[in-house]
């Protein structure tokens, strides 16, 4: 069975590919809202916490408005509420817990418990990151080479950058992952409520967030491979047919 945190990096992944054509779109018109799908583009951002297309070398510190605006869009953004709904659904067909029974009521539960856990973690990496002026947009390398993004993007788990445009170890982030891990014990069921099954959701996130900040590096460019490959489809002159057969003889045919 594919463990919970990781159906929701997989279904995280699908979405994100789902809009990467549109992304692409984004980035070569710079039109943001304008294009087709920018609205959905626009979702997709700010539940991955991009910031946009923009490089490393771009970052600007956030003002105070900006960053409850972020805030307030992500714990409003359906895209969460899209994975909170697919997963609830697996664990229900799983029975775990399984102290929460099934029918409406024992979904209801795993859903309330889903979006509790994500609602506490990103209100409690908000507050901390207001307080110390971190910023944990992703933002991207603006490397050349496989190695060197990848060893960046896996960085930029843990690490936020602060108003000089330096990057620290996140304790916003860590802050709000463990938070939504233990504090979500609270209403958990007994097979789920102890420190260590905390111990195990925090690492779980944690990684999780780390591996698909590799997505998040390389997402713009398969965009513009695929938006490249679709415009070269369409650009692509009609095939020519050889001379046309004479379906009915003329009355000077032999």
């Amino acid at each position: 069975m594919i463990a919970p945190r990781s159906r929701s990096a997989l279904l995280a992944i699908l979405l994100a590919l789902a809009f990467t054509p549109a992304l692409a779109a984004q980035v070569d018109t710079n039109q943001g809202e304008a294009n087709p799908g920018g609205k959905g583009i626009g979702y997709l951002l700010n539940y991955l916490n991009m910031a946009g297309t923009e490089r490393a070398s771009q970052f600007q510190p956030l003002t105070e408005r900006e960053r409850t605006r972020l805030y307030l869009k992500t714990m409003a953004n359906p895209l969460g509420y899209v994975k909170a709904a697919f997963s609830a659904g697996i664990n229900q067909w799983e029975d775990k817990p399984e102290e929460w029974e099934q029918g409406a009521s024992g979904y209801g539960k795993r859903f309330a418990d889903i979006v509790g856990q994500y609602s506490i973690q990103r209100t409690v990496t908000f507050g901390l990151s207001s307080a110390l002026h971190e910023d944990n947009r992703y933002f991207n390398s603006g490397k050349t080479g496989v190695r060197p993004r990848t060893a960046y993007a896996l960085s930029s788990g843990i690490l936020a950058r602060h108003d000089d445009g330096k990057r620290y170890l996140s304790i916003s982030q860590i802050g709000g992952v463990a938070a939504g891990a233990f504090l979500s014990r609270l209403w958990q069921p007994p097979s789920q409520s102890s420190a260590g099954d905390g111990a195990v959701s925090f690492g779980i996130t944690m990684g999780s967030n780390i591996g698909f900040s590799v997505v998040k590096e390389f997402l713009p460019d398969l965009g513009r491979a695929l938006a490249k490959k679709q415009r070269s489809r369409s650009n692509a002159p009609p095939a020519t047919s050889g001379p046309a057969e004479k379906l009915v003889p003329s009355a000077h045919d032999d």
